[in-house]
Order: C-alpha cells, then sequence, then structure tokens
C-alpha cells in the first residue's frame, strides 16, 4: 500500500515515535494536539484521536487508535474524528488497530490508558458549548462503576439520582463523599476509592476531606448527617433505573462476512484463518463487538469504505450505540478476534504482533534497563533473570507408586527422564518469614500415573503448609531459570527408577535405557551460568555432538570431556562441576575438538560427521494479565490491559501469561473450593492459548498465592510490598493503603456492627437525632438549608425511634445484669467516616458505638427537642479509687510526675472538672465534643492529653 504521506496533516507530523499516549481534539474540523495536562478530561461536546504506541519486537512500535465520540458532539465533527483517524494510520503506515469509542461505552483498553478514570465533562469547543469556567468549583455528583478500568458518569445532584445498586462520587469544595449502594460490588467500591484520591490530589491540592457513607445504614457519624443535609435531609432512595448503559450486550459465536465495493455478504462454512484473503476485507459479527479486518494489500479507500460499511451494518440491525467496532489489519489480529476461530496456525501471519502490548517496562525491568529505559551495557541474552534467594534448604522426592521416596542429599540435582519428582526450597527472602518453592518435575518420559500422583502429593504438601508456597508444574525440557539455580548441580538423565517406570518398560517389552555409572553415556553441558548451567543426557553417537558446546562421555570407569571449538571457558568448568557429581573423584581424559582418540570415538560407535547450529533463543513476547470464565461450558479469557498490581483484586483468579511461563494468581478472598481448581485454569488456558498463540503446551505453570508472590512474579509489576500485605477484601485493603491502619480498622468495626442488633439500632437512632437538631454537623461543604417541616418530622421520629430503642433495651436486660465498669470513657471508641481528616463525630455518635456491654447504671441519657447541646448527657462513674471522677490537669497529663490508674487513658480530658476543661482546653466540654474527632485529637495533642 502507498503511504499517504503528501495528504500528512501537519497535527501527524513525528507520530508514534515514542512509548505512551498522543491525544488530538477535533477543533474546526481539524485535529489540534492536546497537552499532557489536559489527557484524561474529554469535553461531552467534543470529539477526540488518540494514539496509544507500544514497543514491538526487533525495536518497532505498535499502533492502537481510538477515535472518541463525546455524546453531544455534531455528526460532523465525529465524521472528521474518524476520517482522520485512517489519515493517521496511513502516517504510520497502515498497521495500526482501530477502536471507535462512543461515551459511556469505552472499551476497557481505551480506560486503561487513564487509569483511574477519565472525567467527561459538560461543554466543548465546538460551537453552541461553552466551556465550564474552571475558576469556580461546582459541585458533582458521579456515578462510578467498573473493577479495574472505571466509567465515570457526572449524574444530577439529586437524591433522585442515587440508587442502592451502584457507588457514587458527591465531589463538594472542601469534603468528597463516597457514597456506597447496599447492593453495590465491593471491587467497584475500592475503585471508587483510587478515584476520590485523584479528585483530591488534582483538584483539591490534597487537603480535602474524605468520607464513606454507607447505604442503608444510619451509621453513628455526623458526616452521614451531612451528606444527607446536601440533598435536602434523608429519605428513602429509588431503585435503579435502567439505561441503556446499563445493557450488557451478549457476545455471540463469530459470524463472517465478506465487504466488496461496500456490500455485506455472508460467507458459509466454519470459521477458518484460511478464509482470509489479503486483497480482501472482512466483517466478523460478535454481537456485542463487530472487526472489520483487513488484508495487507488493500487501498486506503477500500479499508475506509469497509469502516464505513460496518457502521451502516449496526445501523441497519437497529444495533445498540454500545456495539464496538475495532478495525484489524492482516498480522496484528488480537486475541478477542481470534478467539472466534478454533484455532489459529502460526507462522503464516507477517509480524506475529500480539494484543494488549502495554508491559513493555516491566519486561525491560527483567532485561536490565532502569525506568527511564536506558539499556545497561550487557545483551539481553546475557542477563540473569530475578532467582530466588540462595542458600535455602533444598528436598527433593521421586514418586514411587503411591508414595513418594525421598533424594539422598549427594544425589539432589539427579533427574531421570523416565521418573516424576517433588521438590521443596525452603528461604528466606529479605527479613520475611520463610518461603516455600514447591514443584513437580515430569520427565518426557513418565508415565500418566505418576505424573497424577506427583500432582496430587504436591497439593497435599502445599496444603499441609498453609497454601503459602509457590506450587509449579515443569515439564523436562523446560525447567526455567529459577528452578535450575537452586540445585548445585542439575543433569537430566535417561530413563527412570521408579516402580512405575520400570513395570511400563517390562510391560510393553521396551529397551530399559537408564543410566548406569559404568556405562556409556554422552551428556551435552547446556549452559554457562547459575540460572542455566543444566547437563543433559543425549544420545551416545557423534552426530549427537557440536562445536558450540562441551560434553562428557562416559564409558565404563573412565570419562571424557569433550570442548567444541566455539564452547565458553564457563561451559568447560561446568563439565568438570557435573563429571565431579556423577562420579566423585574420577579423572578426567580432556579432548579438545579435533584432538580426540580412537578410544573416544570407539566409545561413540564410530567417528561421523556433526552438524553445529547455535541454538536460537526463543522470542520473550511481553507480559498479558487476563481474566476469565465460563460461556455455556466454553473456557475465554479477557485481557487486563496496562496491568498493574492494584488489578490482582483479593476476589479474583488470574493468569499472568509470559510465554516464558504461566502463572495463576490466587486471591486471599477466593472461595476455597475455587482455590483447589488453580491448575485447571491454568491448563485450560494453556490450551487454548496453545492453538490462538503459539503458547508451547509445556510452558512451566505456577499457582502464586496472594501474600506470597516470588520475584520472579513480581518482576512483571511495578511491585509494593505495602500493597501485599494489606489485608481484609478489596475495598479494605484500599482503605488502609490510601487512609492509613486506624481508619481501615474503624472502617472494618463499622462494617462489622451491622449486625449487633440493639446497640446498632440505638446508634441509628442517635446518629438520625443527631443529624435532625444539627444538620450541618459542623461541615464546611455547604451552607445548611432552612428548616422545613421535613425536617420537624425527621427530629420526631428520630425522638420516637431513640425511646423505643431505649424502652426495648431495658426490657431485654436481666435483673442480675452485672455492674458497668467503673472507669468507662464519656467517648468511647468511635466508628468514623474513612477520610483523612473527616472524622466529624460528635461524642454522643461516639457513645452509641460502643454500648454492646454499656448498661443503664453507667450514665443517664436524656432527650430534648429544644436544644442540641443536650442531645446526650453522661455521667462520669466514680473512679476505682474513689472521688467524684475527675482528678487534676497535672495528674492527667500523659508525662506526669503523679499519674492516676483506672481511667481510660485514651479519654484523659474526660475526667477535668468543668472548671479546669475551660481552662486547659479553652472551651466548654459541650463545645469540644461537638467538634470533629481530629480536631479534638489535635487540640488534645497541644495540652499533652493525647
Amino acid at each position: 500500500m502507498a503511504n499517504s504521506t503528501k495528504v500528512v496533516d501537519p497535527a501527524f507530523q513525528g507520530v508514534g515515535q515514542r512509548v505512551g499516549t498522543e491525544i488530538w481534539r477535533i477543533e474546526n474540523f481539524q485535529p489540534v494536539p492536546l497537552p499532557k495536562s489536559e489527557h484524561g478530561k474529554f469535553y461531552m461536546g467534543d470529539s477526540y484521536i488518540v494514539l496509544q504506541t507500544t514497543s514491538g519486537k526487533g525495536g518497532s512500535y505498535l499502533y492502537d487508535i481510538h477515535f472518541w465520540i463525546g455524546k453531544d458532539t455534531s455528526q460532523d465533527e465525529a465524521g472528521t474524528a474518524a476520517i482522520k483517524a485512517v489519515e493517521l494510520d496511513a502516517v504510520l503506515g497502515g498497521r495500526a488497530v482501530q477502536h471507535r469509542e462512543l461515551q459511556g461505552h469505552e472499551s476497557d483498553k481505551f480506560l486503561s490508558y487513564f487509569k483511574p478514570c477519565i472525567i467527561p465533562l459538560e461543554g466543548g469547543i465546538a460551537s453552541g458549548f461553552k466551556k465550564p469556567e474552571e475558576e469556580k468549583f461546582e459541585t458533582r455528583l458521579y456515578v462510578c462503576r467498573g473493577k479495574r478500568v472505571v466509567k465515570l458518569k457526572q449524574v444530577p445532584f439529586a437524591r433522585s439520582s442515587l440508587n442502592h445498586d451502584d457507588v457514587f462520587i458527591l465531589d463538594t469544595e472542601n469534603k468528597i463523599y463516597q457514597f456506597n449502594g447496599a447492593n453495590s460490588n465491593i471491587q467497584e467500591r475500592a475503585k471508587a476509592l483510587e478515584v476520590i484520591q485523584y479528585f483530591k490530589e488534582k483538584y483539591h491540592e490534597g487537603k480535602c476531606e474524605v468520607s464513606i457513607v454507607d447505604d442503608g445504614k444510619l451509621v453513628a457519624e455526623s458526616d452521614s448527617g451531612e451528606f444527607w443535609v446536601l440533598f435536602g435531609g434523608f429519605a428513602p432512595i429509588g431503585r435503579k433505573a435502567a439505561t441503556e448503559e446499563d445493557v450488557i450486550l451478549e457476545t455471540t459465536p463469530g459470524k463472517l462476512y465478506s465487504i466488496t465495493d461496500g456490500q455485506v455478504k455472508p460467507v458459509d462454512g466454519a470459521l477458518s484463518k484460511a478464509m482470509l484473503e489479503n486483497n480482501q476485507c472482512y466483517l466478523l459479527d460478535c454481537g456485542a463487538e463487530v472487526f472489520v479486518w483487513v488484508g495487507r494489500v488493500t487501498q486506503v479507500e477500500e479499508r475506509k469504505a469497509a469502516s464505513q460499511a460496518a457502521e451502516e451494518f449496526i445501523n441497519s440491525q437497529n444495533r445498540p450505540k454500545s456495539t464496538r467496532i475495532t478495525r484489524i489489519i492482516q498480522g496484528y489480529e488480537t486475541h478477542s478476534f481470534k478467539s472466534n476461530f478454533e484455532s489459529w496456525p502460526v507462522g503464516a501471519s507477517t509480524s506475529g504482533a500480539d494484543d494488549g502490548r502495554g508491559k513493555v517496562a516491566a519486561l525491560l525491568k527483567q532485561q536490565g534497563v532502569d525506568v527511564k529505559g536506558m539499556a545497561k551495557g550487557a545483551t539481553v541474552n546475557e542477563d540473569i533473570p530475578p532467582l530466588l534467594e540462595s542458600g535455602g534448604k533444598i528436598e527433593v522426592w521421586r514418586i514411587n507408586g503411591s508414595a513418594k521416596t525421598p533424594i539422598p542429599k549427594e544425589e539432589i540435582g539427579k533427574f531421570y527422564s523416565g521418573d516424576c519428582y517433588i521438590v521443596l526450597y525452603t528461604y528466606h527472602s529479605g527479613d520475611k518469614r520463610e518461603d516455600y518453592y514447591l514443584t513437580c518435575w515430569l520427565g518426557k518420559d513418565s508415565i500418566q500415573d505418576d505424573q497424577m500422583m506427583a500432582t496430587r502429593l504436591a497439593s497435599t504438601m502445599c496444603n499441609s503448609l498453609k497454601g503459602r508456597p509457590v506450587q509449579g508444574r515443569i515439564f523436562q525440557g523446560k525447567e526455567p531459570p529459577q528452578f535450575i539455580a537452586i540445585f548445585e548441580s542439575m543433569v537430566v538423565l535417561k530413563g527412570g527408577v521408579s516402580s512405575g517406570y520400570k513395570k511400563f518398560i517390562a510391560d510393553k517389552n521396551l529397551t530399559d535405557e537408564t543410566y548406569t555409572a559404568d556405562g556409556i553415556a554422552l551428556i551435552r553441558i547446556c549452559g554457562t551460568s547459575v540460572h542455566n548451567d543444566k547437563a543433559v543426557q543425549v544420545d551416545a553417537v557423534a552426530t549427537s555432538l557440536s562445536s558450540n558446546d562441551c560434553f562428557l562421555l562416559q564409558s565404563g570407569s573412565s570419562i571424557f570431556t569433550w570442548h567444541g571449538n566455539q564452547s565458553t571457558f564457563e561451559q568447560q568448568q561446568l563439565a568438570a562441576k557435573i563429571a565431579e557429581f556423577l562420579k566423585p573423584g574420577v579423572v578426567l581424559k580432556h579432548a579438545k575438538e579435533g584432538t580426540e582418540s580412537s578410544a573416544f570415538w570407539f566409545a561413540l560407535g564410530g567417528k561421523q560427521s556433526y552438524i553445529s547450529k547455535k541454538v536460537t533463543q526463543e522470542t520473550v513476547r511481553d507480559p498479558h494479565l487476563y481474566m476469565f470464565s465460563f460461556n455455556k461450558g466454553k473456557f475465554e479469557v479477557s485481557e487486563v490491559y496496562n496491568f498493574s498490581q492494584d488489578d490482582l483484586l483479593t476476589e479474583d483468579i488470574l493468569i499472568l501469561d509470559t510465554h516464558a511461563e504461566v502463572f495463576v494468581w490466587v486471591g486471599q478472598c477466593v472461595d476455597s473450593k475455587e482455590k483447589q481448581k488453580a491448575f485447571e485454569i491454568g491448563q485450560k488456558y494453556i490450551e487454548l492459548a496453545a492453538n490462538l498463540e503459539g503458547l508451547p503446551p509445556d510452558v512451566p505453570l505456577y499457582k502464586v498465592t496472594e501474600g506470597n508472590e516470588p520475584c520472579f512474579f513480581t518482576t512483571y509489576f511495578s511491585w509494593d510490598s505495602s500493597k501485599a500485605l494489606a489485608q481484609g477484601n478489596s475495598f479494605e485493603k484500599k482503605v488502609l493503603l490510601l487512609f492509613g491502619s486506624t481508619h481501615a480498622s474503624e472502617s472494618q468495626e463499622k462494617s462489622n456492627s451491622s449486625s449487633q442488633g440493639g446497640p446498632t439500632q440505638r446508634a441509628s437512632a442517635l446518629a438520625a437525632l443527631n443529624s435532625a437538631f444539627n444538620p450541618s454537623g459542623g461541615t464546611k461543604t455547604a451552607a445548611p438549608r432552612p428548616a422545613t417541616k421535613s425536617q420537624g418530622s425527621q427530629r420526631a421520629a428520630a425522638v420516637a425511634a431513640l425511646s423505643n430503642v431505649l424502652t426495648a433495651e431495658k426490657k431485654k436486660r436481666s435483673p442480675d445484669a452485672s455492674p458497668a465498669r467503673a472507669s468507662r470513657s464519656p467517648t468511647p471508641t468511635r466508628s468514623p467516616p474513612v477520610g483523612t481528616k473527616s472524622e466529624n463525630t460528635s461524642p454522643e455518635v461516639e457513645d452509641a458505638q460502643e454500648t454492646q456491654e454499656v448498661k443503664e447504671t453507667e450514665g443517664v441519657v436524656s432527650v430534648s427537642q429544644s436544644n442540641g447541646e443536650d442531645l446526650v448527657k453522661e455521667v462520669i462513674q466514680p473512679n476505682e479509687n474513689g472521688g467524684d471522677g475527675t482528678f487534676t490537669y497535672d495528674q492527667l497529663k500523659t508525662k506526669s510526675a503523679n499519674p492516676v490508674s483506672g481511667i481510660d487513658f485514651k479519654k484523659r480530658e474526660a475526667y477535668l472538672s468543668d472548671e479546669e476543661f475551660q481552662t486547659v482546653l479553652g472551651m466548654t466540654k459541650a463545645a469540644f465534643y461537638r467538634q470533629p474527632k481530629w480536631k479534638q485529637d489535635m487540640q488534645k495533642r497541644k495540652v499533652d492529653l493525647f
């Protein structure tokens, strides 16, 4: 295809020359480059072109072009974006994958460029739309959907926009609220926290407060009241109204059509790669997505016509707007396209390009490139991959019938191709506890029964170690570097010594070629470094030799070491090491290529010619992370694009394919029965990828459990160990990471409190009452609305609710209830909203949340509708040493020379007299406890009472 450089738009000059994202907005029907600072902002009245450039093989670049159409953009501008996308593709050599992105229906791949989210804004550059006044803050309500990439949509700031199924973000000038619908997804809640953190840093200079409000729980906290006041007071919310965006399109089996002169005609027969001719265009209809496949020798006009035909095809069938259109060039087929075919023969494509090639940085890191992308001097082949810490304890067992037989220490590292083994390596990673690497090694000639028994016994061992080991399955000849490196010496010998193998040989009347210490054997030295210094027994004939390697030739009691002319000094050293391992104390006979003795050739059955071929390194792909599902019994995968550690959600099982190995990562919160299926899932993936991507079927397979990730797994991520240590579900983990351990534990307490019956009801009633009398709750986000009749009824209802709860609790208590704790404080541990400074919880509310052990003798609760300050009054009981329950400031200070005992040291200020409280803290107790908790703590620190 001729390059269209003669009509290159000036905006596209020099594009695609660096890895990353480039964006243009259509302004007056011309593409205008968008500065980096504006990336992620998309105005609903505009159309955009997004180019994503990633590194391919051999230093080439791979391209994805997306054109984004805002819901309010004009038809002309949308058409311009589509045309300019084709022009941009021509500039790049006509090999980009093109995607049409409609606002609200963006693909996961597109959204992955703008983590945590894109921000759809009202207005635009086009006529009829005015750009918002950015200097004036506007309170906005968003609905937040998505577990890994977020679809953020602004909705009207009204109670009617809320529902029980979604997560909402209310962004006000001084505080950001997250409202979790009662039926919302845990992972969506966690993702919303990332969006809030992004908003906080981008629009609030990192200084605003953050609060979590849970639907259906009148939690005892003033922030919940603040939130509802902004909506005009608390009232029930309605059900979620169905919209077009909620319609999940069903993926259907692909149906192929040819596109000729703009006409779409069905192609009969089962889908086969051979149907796709390189001078034609085709349409593959998969229901939720329509692919346009373009042969590599088609012309630009044919490609434009094919894209237009796809648009008309969708319109003619009244398909939903969310139907995606993806245009693919021959040789650059995506996984989702190829998965519609039973198999995809490898080798006929023009490039072997892969879909979702966004993890180049991780691969470069593994290959010795720093974060800035500057390569080290060593070549890729010489780089040592991440290996397990040395100095650990290694144990090996051979499978023998239904049991495992331990291998003597001096024999560890010797493997027979007819046998199966279990290897356990115990080591310390830094200052951590013991870590485990547990693998099955399956010889290429081993029997099926032994392979199954090895897997079963290894799983039993893994369970006995509480599932902590990295569990692997390794086939002979595919040993990964970290496996080889744990052995002092590793040699793979012919035959087998297990009872299962011996019986198989006898039953089949086969010749037993098992290695013996006094027989004839030729052993090839394969590697040169600690991670590949493996030796393998080969056929003892001259044609097995190679000038590139070293060999050991055992003939009875003698061992020759043979050095090929192109072998390295390291190989020669390793040959001597392996000889000592096989026959300790043996005296080597040296034979350099071309100087061999007649005894050497006699042992090989005579001199013959041999071919010296340099073994080429297997092409390494960048890694891909996949989710999986079973659709009508068929195993399917979908890619997590531009993945990061944050995509490893604790409720999920994920598949990481590096082409050199496959990892099945299992989160802590996965059901125990599902955890046991990890290897089954991994095997199904390998079978699928072998058919579609050319993945070797004997690739090493690992099961990795959350919290026990080894270095050779974490190298594919920018790994943060603090994230790996976080406990809880996805939401709780995110709370911990973003807002600290204190808030995380309090969030957990709040979650647990929902099942505590009476005390929770009391807390809810107190919260409602507090909000009714003090609707602003001290908020700085907005002025409270004037009192209304509904507020009056709210107060009355709250008072009645509290009265009912207290009456019910009194009836439930037995006459011989135990006395109250003498040193109970007036403000026990509370369960605040999650946030950086959002602990606006009154002492009355805090008290309600720790009432499970509270008895009526602890204090008196009185209710007044006329004075908000008298909502809850508590009487501190006499301390255990007698007295009226008050102490002097000098006694209560944290560094007091005369400290008191028998008090709650977290509430020192509560034991001050009213007069001294006023003197020390400069306000009354009532005023102090109406403040947010964080303010209370700050003031207590200043006066040494914290």
